[in-house]
């Protein structure tokens, strides 16, 4: 719809124009830095930043109702910047121009219903947002659309020629930084450090695929991360880890969605999320905090994060009830199926330790909880979900596994909604699958398959005397014996019935 369309009082905010003071804010000391060069951690005391607006006030001038108003008919225009997540350009990168922002066509994902079935099963009514339905077929691209879309404004900005953008990944952030990167292939190029052995075929092939240079180290994803620091800090790279400020801002889009598909009526909601690195659930909490602070919304969604027993150092720390006796205290992680959540160190935890305190200090102690899950619980509702029509990967298993844990134990009531974050498309994880129907799972990953879930294909069998179609063409009688012959299989297999029987 073009914007001339648009009623009078709303057509010069629909498209929006450069404005606000963007600098780094450090969660240790408070120092601020400017933005003209990437920075990963604070240059003084070496804590991890965030991004602010300094003019954020400025905001304010306009009513909450009339914001909802704007993201609402920006869901009209047709410009390709606003089609992503920049719809909420304000909130995420008000300072970069519109025509510096790269867009694959991330954000805008699903939020699915859940059939009655599945919501009796979990315990309550709840949604997957599909986030595998973004073009690296993760919720990387959010975050990856916003820190592409400043490192393209600052090349542009600077006239800077062949960066090497560089991440550490278990499989989605590797494969969201190489197509971006490769979207910008006259001045970006990519490097990726993976696990080596830990990251599934399909998410391997993603960012070779895209042209990066791939590099599998020994270990996990910690140790991949450690390298891939101390490159940022000794060479001339661009950082592209959730350590990036920059990724956090983007990844708020995703809260941004939720109040705008549940007409800003969130306070009823509880958002799962899984818990990897720790940026995903710092950048809802911080995107919801946004647009409770300009009252887009008039409550705080309940927020739960998830972790399997075998990676979960923030589910841990939250055990302890007291804030003043907590202590954190990275673990080694085991194999998991939640690829992307197994990282026992996350990069991320001073941001989440902040902002749970604010969270908690306006919608009540309970409105952040960490809840843990085991392996076998975490395959078992990936499984369960996709026959329920979803397109669930292991961490949108994990989800599930968590909501009806949480709802089980009390920690979170079950007459709210719940909104389940399945981070990447299950084709991501077509290994763990198979591994599921094939009982092939090794036993450090604590998965027995339960034979009602477990699902193959049934081989049609010809004898000698069935002419074979697998064997060369045949003639038409030939061919009528052998669909007579193979449709008998077939329906005695599924117990068909006879027409008029």
């Amino acid at each position: 719809m073009r914007t001339d369309q648009f009623p009078s009082e709303i057509r010069q905010s629909v498209l929006p124009e450069v404005a606000g003071n963007y600098s780094y804010k450090c969660l240790g000391c408070g120092g601020r830095f400017g933005i003209d060069e990437l920075l990963y951690t604070c240059p003084s005391c070496g804590s991890v930043l965030l991004i602010e607006d300094t003019e954020w006030e400025r905001l304010k001038n306009v009513p909450g109702p009339e914001w909802r108003k704007i993201f609402d008919y920006r869901r009209m225009v047709n410009n390709p910047a606003l089609r992503g997540i920049y719809r909420f350009h304000e909130l995420i990168g008000s300072i970069i121009p519109l025509e510096d922002i790269i867009s694959l066509g991330e954000g805008q994902t699903p939020a699915i219903a859940a059939n009655e079935r599945m919501s009796d099963w979990a315990g309550i009514r709840f949604f997957f947002k599909n986030d595998g339905q973004n073009p690296s077929a993760s919720f990387k691209d959010r975050g990856m659309a916003s820190a592409f879309s400043y490192l393209n404004f600052l090349i542009k900005k600077r006239g800077v020629r062949d960066v090497l953008a560089i991440c550490a990944s278990t499989g989605d952030t590797s494969a969201s930084a190489a197509l971006y990167a490769s979207y910008l292939a006259g001045n970006v190029k990519s490097a990726v450090l993976l696990p080596r052995g830990k990251v599934t075929p399909q998410q391997l092939g993603q960012p070779l695929g895209a042209g990066a240079k791939v590099i599998e180290i020994p270990g996990v994803f910690d140790d991949c991360m450690k390298v891939v620091e101390y490159l940022s800090e000794n060479f001339s790279v661009a950082l592209m880890n959730s350590k990036n400020a920059w990724r956090i801002l983007g990844q708020e889009s995703y809260s941004y969605e939720i109040a705008q598909d549940f007409d800003y009526e969130v306070g009823d909601l509880a958002v799962v999320v899984p818990i990897g690195n720790a940026g995903n659930i710092t950048a809802v909490m911080a995107g919801f905090l946004k647009l409770y602070d300009l009252k887009i919304i008039d409550s705080l969604p309940a927020i739960l994060g998830v972790q399997s027993e075998h990676a979960n150092p923030v589910y841990l720390y939250y055990l302890e009830p007291e804030a003043a006796r907590r202590q954190f205290r990275p673990v080694a992680v085991r194999p998991s199926v939640a690829q992307a959540a197994m990282i026992g160190n996350p990069v991320s935890m001073p941001r989440v330790i902040s902002l749970v305190e604010k969270y908690r200090k306006i919608a009540g102690e309970g409105a952040v909880r960490v809840v843990q899950t085991s392996e076998q619980e975490v395959m078992d509702s990936m499984l369960i979900a996709n026959r329920n029509g979803h397109i669930a990967c292991t961490q949108g298993g994990e989800c599930l596994a968590g909501i009806r844990k949480a709802v089980a134990e009390g920690k979170v009531e079950g007459n709210r909604r719940a909104v389940l974050d399945s981070t990447a498309h299950a084709l991501k994880f077509a290994v763990f699958q198979e591994k599921y129907f094939t009982n092939s799972f090794e036993p450090e990953f604590e998965v027995v398959p339960k034979p009602e879930l477990q699902n193959m294909p049934f081989q049609v069998d010809l004898p000698d005397s069935v002419p074979n179609p697998g064997k060369g063409k045949l003639e038409s009688a030939e061919f009528l014996q052998f669909v007579k012959y193979a449709s008998g299989v077939v329906a005695g297999h599924l117990d068909l019935k006879g027409r008029g029987k």
